[in-house]
């Protein structure tokens, strides 16, 4: 009895070839326990069961196992190659522990593998598409300061060709200037201005020849991804401006229609005498402070004409110059300044039909002088010419304005100030909020551009109509201190009064009389004055002058808020009748 029970118990250890649990099993196969359980089960794989004793459930000897998977190998082949994946042969010559270990440094690698696949992937990655840039203000390397007209003026007319490019949106020139020798790095300018890359370049002008040197940087990245240089005759000027821009474009593969290709490519050859001419009456047009400075600029602009009657440009500053003769700084009736203003425009548009600035000015006019539809035309087809042009964007929004439709008119305005963050746009914002009673919000716009127009009266209405009428005044004699324009005094008359001092209000008007007895006043300069004096008679009487001069203050008599007081009287609403905005 003992002796059978020893024979038993050696039975029962592992002897060599022979797997004496499921575990082991599974481990020399390279398998877990569920899957040679199935194979046993299915598959006919030889496992043996222990009948006389407890030592162990299952056994087998290796040498079967082996015989076995070599039968099973052979008729998947016989299957083809989906069958033969499911079969994993076993490794006699490796312990199981082995075969683990393999199976982990084959799953690692293979880890390892894709990484570095997908790294590589992503480090030849196409970059972001550019969607927007801005053209910094092209640096002077002529050493002459006094060519710095020309080097401003080419800056300018690479923004104007690239703008009109519609899935592309470039910066304003007012913006870009901001940062004219700047020192701040690339990336901080791009993210001020929100643009994916950032233009910049040089021009050198030696005798009759002008070179000039571009290169495109990525945003975020400072990555300089193309630089090249342009070098022609000044009397090919504009075919040069033309190379340039279209290179740009090329560079960031933007999609071009075919009519913003000929845009683009489009030269008109000009005499170098011509286009400096032209030049120095923009540059003087881009610094006017007082209206002596903007009667330099007509006469530099006609002496241009003078020299080639059929350089279209020139009647576009032209144009522009007789449009500021109808606003703070006018010198002359409306009138006389718009009919010029129109007769110079559409000379432009005769010579050049693809120009946008024309467009815009006589959108403009025709709003000023009631005439709703054209205006309207004006303006879109300036926006169809050029989608993305802050001015024309701006102006629409104006118009929106007047015609009371105020949520549309802040929606283009905040298209305009993607367009122009920094430049004239946020007056516009701030001076369309007012108009909406929205006199927190255009209070806080109007002084976050002070900084680049601090004599800018606009924000002295804003104070005014937020109970502010003491800061009010300090903006208002602050913007009459470099010039005493007649508009900028009605408005401080009604400062002065709601300050609680109406004697000074008494006297400035004293003086507007004075001065209208030597020359034109604008209307608007008294009734601003009168309402804000509450003599509502008087600002009645003066509207009826305004009506007769088309005065530029009743394009906004549906929406002004000085007007408020005067709406249920039948004089305002007859004359809200007569413009056509009832």
């Amino acid at each position: 009895m003992a002796e059978l029970s020893q024979r038993s118990q050696e039975a029962s250890k592992p002897s060599e070839g022979r797997l004496d649990s499921w575990k082991e099993i599974a481990a020399y196969l390279l398998r877990d326990v569920t899957t040679v359980q199935r194979w046993e089960r299915r598959e006919g794989m030889p496992v043996h069961r222990h009948l006389h004793d407890k030592a162990g459930s299952v056994y087998a000897y290796t040498s079967e196992l082996d015989a076995w998977h070599k039968s099973r190998k052979q008729k998947s082949e016989e299957l083809g190659p989906e069958a033969q994946a499911q079969v994993q042969p076993p490794s006699a010559s490796k312990p199981p522990l082995q075969g683990q270990a393999w199976l982990f440094l084959s799953g690692f690698v293979v880890a390892l593998l894709l990484t570095v696949i997908i790294a590589m992937t992503r480090g030849h990655a196409k970059p972001p598409q550019i969607k927007s840039l801005a053209v910094l203000p092209l640096k002077n390397l002529s050493g002459d300061p006094t060519q710095d007209y020309l080097v401003d003026g080419m800056t300018e007319a690479l923004i104007s060709r690239l703008s009109r490019i519609q899935d592309l949106r470039v910066i304003s020139r007012t913006s870009v200037t901001t940062f004219k020798d700047t020192k701040l790095p690339l990336p901080e300018i791009a993210k001020t201005l929100r643009v994916d890359a950032i233009v910049e370049g040089s021009v050198i002008r030696a005798g009759s020849r002008i070179r000039v040197h571009a290169q495109l940087i990525r945003g975020a990245t400072d990555e300089h991804f193309w630089s090249e240089e342009y070098e022609r005759e000044v009397r090919d000027v504009l075919a040069l401006e033309s190379d340039v821009a279209q290179s740009i474009a090329r560079k960031v593969e933007v999609t071009l229609t075919g009519k913003e290709r000929q845009r683009l490519a489009a030269t008109h050859p000009v005499s170098p005498e011509v286009y400096e001419s032209f030049l120095k009456a923009q540059d003087q047009a881009n610094n006017i402070n007082s209206r002596d400075d903007l009667e330099k600029a007509i006469t530099d602009f006609k002496d241009t004409i003078s020299k080639e009657p059929n350089f279209a440009p020139a009647y576009v500053g032209l144009a522009s110059m007789y449009q500021l003769q109808t606003t703070s700084l006018a010198s002359v009736q409306p009138q006389e300044a718009r009919s010029k203003l129109i007769s110079a425009a559409r000379k432009a548009l005769e010579l050049d039909p693809d120009l946008v600035r024309p467009h815009i000015l006589l959108g403009e006019v025709y709003q000023r002088q009631w005439q709703w539809s054209d205006a309207e035309a004006e303006l879109k087809r300036a926006l169809e010419l050029s989608p993305n042009d802050a001015r024309a964007q701006e102006q629409f929004a104006i118009w929106l304005l007047c015609e009371g439709r105020t949520d549309e008119a802040l929606t283009w305005i905040q298209r305009a100030r993607e367009i122009d963050p920094l430049g004239h746009s946020g007056v516009t914002n701030g001076f369309i909020l007012f108009h909406a009673r929205k006199y927190d919000e255009a209070v806080r716009e109007l002084r976050s551009v002070e900084a680049a127009y601090p004599d800018h009266w606009y924000l002295g209405f804003a104070l005014i109509a937020n109970g502010q009428p003491d800061e009010a005044v300090e903006v208002l004699e602050k913007a009459l201190s470099s010039e005493r324009t007649p508009t900028v005094m009605g408005v401080l008359v009604r400062a002065y009064a709601h300050a609680g001092r109406r004697a000074d209000a008494v006297r400035l008007l004293d003086e507007l009389k004075r001065r209208q007895q030597k020359t034109y006043v604008p209307s608007a300069a008294f009734i601003n004055a009168y309402l804000g004096l509450d003599d509502n008679e008087q600002a009645l009487n003066w509207l009826d002058r305004a009506y007769e001069e088309r005065s530029n203050i009743l394009q906004l008599i549906k929406v002004h808020p000085y007007f408020d007081p005067l709406r249920d009287d039948p004089r305002f609403k007859d004359l809200v009748h007569k413009i056509g905005l009832d």
